[in-house]
C-alpha cells in the first residue's frame, strides 16, 4: 500500500470535521479565528536561497554563475510553489503560525509572505541570522491578529569539545493568542547526518539538551506552559536525542510524560517527512508539553500531528514509489519544491 492511502486513510477524519463545522467559503481568511482553532505548521524548505553571493557564507553554488545556475526564475518559482504548499495544509484558513528552517535570509522571506496564496495573512517574521556556515537559519512566521509575539531570541549552539563547529541557533518565541493564553515555541534544525547516524548522534544529543533546560526552565515557572517544539531533527521519534535526553514520549504509551511527540503515530507506520533511498525517515518533529492533550484551553485534534503531502509535491520512481519532489539532484535542477514534507497539527477549543 502506497503512502498516498496510508497516510490519508489517517487524516481524512480530522479534514472532515474541520470541513463539516466550517464549510466552504471564498472567505477563508476570516473563517478559523485563533480564538477557536490554532493551525501550526513546521516545514524544511531546502535550501530557500536569494541569487546572491553573499561575504562570509558558502552560498557561492546558489547564484547565476554557480554550480546549481540558480536564477531568479527558479527562485520565484521554488517561493510560489512553497505558498501554495503552506496556504493548502488547512482547506479553511492559512496557518496561525508557521515554523521553517533551510532559509537564507529575511529577504526571501518577505517574498514568501507576500506571495498571492500568503499575503491575505498579513504574516510578520522573525529571523535572526546564525553561524551555520551554509547561510542556512531557521524562521518563524505568525499572524499577528490572532497570535501577539512578546519575546524572541536566537539559542545558541557552543560545543565545548569543538569550539569551531558551527550549526543553526535554535530559534525561541514566546507569544499569546487573542484570548491571553501563552504559548513558547522553538524552532529547530539539528546538526544533520552527514558522516553517520552513530558518528554524528552525539551532536544531535547535546543540541537536544539545550532544548531541554529550556523547556524545564520554563515548566520550573509554570507546569502546566504550552510548550511546542517544531524542526527538522534529523533523527526519528525513537532515537536517543528525542526520545531520551529531549523526554519526548509517545502520547499512546506514555500519556504522562511532560512532553510529548506527536509524530509517534506517523513513524509506527514507517512513515515519514523524509526519504532516504526508499526508506521514510520521520526526521520532522512535533513535541508538545502534555499541557496540550489534556481539556483545558487549546487542545491537540486528535492528539497527533500529520504529514502533509499532494500528488504536486511528489516525485514518483520507476517502481511508482513516491518521495518528496526536491528542487535539485546533485546539481541537476529538477524544479521541486523540497527534499522534505511539511509537518502539522491542529489545536482547538
Amino acid at each position: 500500500m502506497g503512502y498516498n492511502i496510508k497516510l490519508n486513510q489517517r487524516i481524512s477524519g480530522g479534514i472532515l470535521i474541520i470541513l463539516l463545522v466550517f464549510g466552504f467559503s471564498s472567505c477563508r481568511i476570516n473563517q478559523n479565528l485563533a480564538k477557536d482553532n490554532l493551525t501550526i505548521v513546521f516545514y524544511n524548505v531546502e535550501n530557500l536561497f536569494d541569487t546572491i553571493n553573499e561575504s562570509g557564507k558558502t552560498d557561492g553554488e546558489f547564484t547565476p554563475e554557480g554550480s546549481k545556475n540558480w536564477t531568479q526564475d527558479k527562485l520565484d518559482k521554488k517561493i510560489n510553489d512553497i505558498s501554495r504548499v503552506l496556504s493548502s495544509v488547512n482547506k479553511t484558513d492559512l496557518p496561525e503560525i508557521i515554523g521553517l528552517c533551510e532559509v537564507e535570509n529575511s529577504f526571501v522571506l518577505d517574498k514568501l509572505i507576500n506571495t498571492d496564496s500568503l499575503s491575505g495573512g498579513d504574516y510578520k517574521i522573525i529571523h535572526y541570522e546564525s553561524p551555520d556556515f551554509r547561510g542556512i537559519d531557521n524562521a518563524f512566521l505568525f499572524r499577528p491578529a490572532e497570535f501577539k509575539v512578546v519575546f524572541s531570541e536566537p539559542i545558541k549552539i557552543k560545543f565545548a569539545g569543538d569550539p569551531d563547529y558551527k550549526t543553526r541557533d535554535i530559534l525561541y518565541v514566546k507569544g499569546e493568542t487573542v484570548d491571553k493564553e501563552e504559548f513558547h515555541f522553538f524552532i529547530n534544525h539539528w546538526p544533520s547526518r552527514i558522516g553517520g547516524d552513530a558518528e554524528t548522534e552525539p551532536q544531535r544529543m547535546f543540541v537536544a539538551s539545550i532544548v531541554r533546560n529550556k523547556v524545564d526552565s520554563i515548566l520550573n515557572i509554570d507546569r502546566n506552559a504550552n510548550i511546542v517544539i517544531l524542526g527538522d531533527m534529523n533523527d526519528e521519534p525513537v532515537n536517543n536525542s528525542l526520545f531520551h535526553t529531549l523526554g519526548a514520549k509517545d502520547p499512546e504509551a506514555d500519556p504522562e510524560a511532560e512532553l510529548q511527540n506527536l509524530m509517534f503515530e506517523t513513524d509506527k507506520q514507517d512513515l515519514g517527512s523524509y526519504n532516504y533511498r526508499g526508506n521514510w525517515n520521520m526526521l520532522d518533529n512535533i513535541v508538545v508539553s502534555k499541557s496540550l492533550l489534556d481539556e483545558k484551553g487549546f487542545i491537540c485534534v486528535e492528539k497527533r500531528g500529520f504529514v502533509f503531502h499532494k500528488e504536486w509535491m511528489e516525485y514518483k520512481n520507476r517502481n511508482g514509489n513516491i518521495s518528496p519532489n526536491r528542487t535539485y539532484s546533485g546539481n541537476n535542477y529538477t524544479g521541486g519544491i523540497s527534499d522534505h514534507f511539511p509537518v502539522y497539527f491542529i489545536l482547538k477549543k
